[in-house]
């Protein structure tokens, strides 16, 4: 859509809405992409796309609805919809949509990154020959790029519309019994390097080979990003937000001021740090982000709200609306969530280093409690992988997990909203011979 065509949508959306209900807001996302799959080293698809939507927001005496549709031109359905959906809805506090801000440029939008198939092709072809460095064969893979655009207003007088860019990549490889994986994606180009993304795949299919049987027993443990952000995003996230601590699903409810984690260990959301993946000025209903500091040195200080949790239950927003597409209403998330502590090498003393983990969706996230198999573990012992392991599990609870952090690596992987290090944990239970 030309901007001027979004000014006209707009103005059209409130007009209609004007003397139907007190508040309307309208999300207009519009982009393309390109997508290419790898199948035993070759690019078997290419495809690409082109899509649009919008979402409306209506807000009448306390009561929200909201509806989405793949089609702008449709708009009138939409806020149809929107408001017979508002009618059938439990009135709550509401305190109104946020009101205009000051334009800035835009976090999330590299110039370089260009949604072409030559630029994809680059890429894919420079992970493959990263691939090549070990002997190992390419089961699967993927690379995506895109770009485009998202406009929020609402009848506040709020607008906002942010550009961003975005690409992917992932590689799956295979020697013997033993698999390799590894992934990227940022929404700057730079940040990506295809060529690592293969070598690593390659070099967890080949090295995991011939693995040994562990004994059952207390070990030192290292937990990779990936393995570590499956933990944390089925039980300490879900635990920090707002709505579920006034619904009682969550462990941590009764505990501001409370030391929660190590004291060595802190979490935080900060939408502006530049490694992650969907940086922005603001939150999903406009309002001004800041850096919010959940847990510091172990102690929880806060939980996280959207303005309509907020209102319910008499709290302020702390701009942690995120929208996952154009499914409907903004929810409670985060932006660049990362956690710090004590920085060593991970790796120096022996322990057993956990690649990924499966199974980390069946936790308890009341409980925290977990038990999960290892993916890709390896002995670990003076700053390098050693001996491949066959099989093991790893039980226990996460808050107990996050207790007993030794230290964490200085480097660190953006995965989703996520900005993790990899740690190192001490006397967790492993079992083995599975």
């Amino acid at each position: 859509m030309q901007w001027w065509e979004v000014v006209v949508l707009i103005e059209d959306v409130f007009a209609a809405a004007k003397s139907r209900v007190d508040e309307v807001e309208l999300v207009i996302a519009e982009g393309h992409g390109i997508r290419a799959d790898l199948r035993r080293g070759k690019i078997t698809i290419g495809t690409a796309s082109r899509s649009a939507g919008i979402i409306i927001r209506t807000i009448h005496d306390g009561r929200i609805g909201v509806s989405s549709s793949d089609s702008p031109a449709r708009w009138k359905e939409c806020l149809d919809a929107a408001i017979a959906g508002g009618k059938l809805a439990d009135r709550q506090e509401w305190g109104g949509l946020f009101g205009p801000v000051q334009e800035r440029e835009t976090l999330a939008r590299d110039p370089t990154l260009i949604v072409s198939p030559d630029l994809l092709n680059d890429l894919i072809t420079t992970m493959v020959q990263g691939s090549e460095e070990y002997d190992a064969k390419i089961t699967s893979g993927s690379a995506s790029l895109s770009s485009g655009n998202v406009t929020l207003a609402n009848s506040a007088g709020l607008l906002i519309t942010e550009p961003s860019t975005h690409a992917s990549l992932s590689i799956e490889m295979i020697q013997g019994q033993s698999t390799g994986f590894e992934h990227d994606a940022s929404w700057q180009l730079s940040r990506i390097n295809p060529f690592t993304i293969g070598k690593t795949a390659s070099w967890f299919a080949y090295a995991g080979q011939n693995g040994v049987e562990l004994d059952s027993g207390t070990y030192d443990i290292v937990l990779s990003p990936d393995a570590l952000s499956q933990l944390l995003d089925t039980v300490l996230t879900p635990a920090l937000s707002g709505r579920n601590v006034h619904a009682g699903r969550s462990v941590l409810a009764k505990k501001i001021g409370e030391q929660v984690l190590g004291e060595e260990i802190s979490l935080f959301d900060d939408p502006l740090d530049p490694r992650g993946s969907a940086n922005s000025y603001w939150d999903g209903e406009g309002v001004p982000v800041r850096r919010l500091d959940l847990i510091t040195n172990g102690v929880l200080n806060c939980f996280a709200y959207d303005l309509r949790t907020a209102y319910r239950y008499g709290k302020e927003t702390t701009a942690s609306a995120v929208r996952g597409g154009l499914a409907g209403a903004p929810s409670i998330g985060f932006h660049n969530l990362i956690l710090k502590g004590p920085v060593d090498n991970v790796l120096d003393e022996k322990a057993v280093y956990i690649h990924d983990v499966v199974g980390a969706h069946t936790a308890n996230p009341m409980s925290g409690d977990f038990s999960v198999e290892l993916s890709s573990p390896f002995f670990a012992e003076g700053g390098e992988l050693g001996t491949p392991i066959r099989s093991a599990m790893l039980s226990g609870n996460v808050f107990d997990l996050l207790n007993q952090v030794q230290c964490v690596s200085a480097e660190t992987k953006t995965l989703g909203n996520m900005i993790l290090p990899s740690i190192r944990i001490e006397n967790q239970t492993l079992v083995g011979k599975i």
